[in-house]
């Protein structure tokens, strides 16, 4: 199981970043960017491999599962 930040949106936003001290921004005067989505990524291979049992709840809310 993995909760943790959504890669494509913090690659854009390094991207978006990158566009403002290209463009002349001093790094110092900008703000520190936390990401502002999440994702929950369930291993259901991993889990019966370790005999775990995965709520049903728990993959109603994933945002992902691996068959």
């Amino acid at each position: 199981m993995s909760y943790g930040a959504n890669l494509p949106d913090a690659w854009r936003q390094a991207g978006v970043y990158a566009g403002r001290i290209l463009k002349g921004a001093k790094p110092s005067d900008l703000p520190v960017v936390q990401s502002s989505r999440f994702e929950l990524v369930i291993n259901l291979q991993a889990a019966r491999a370790l005999d775990l049992t995965v709520p049903p709840t728990l993959l109603a809310r994933a945002d992902e599962v691996i068959e």
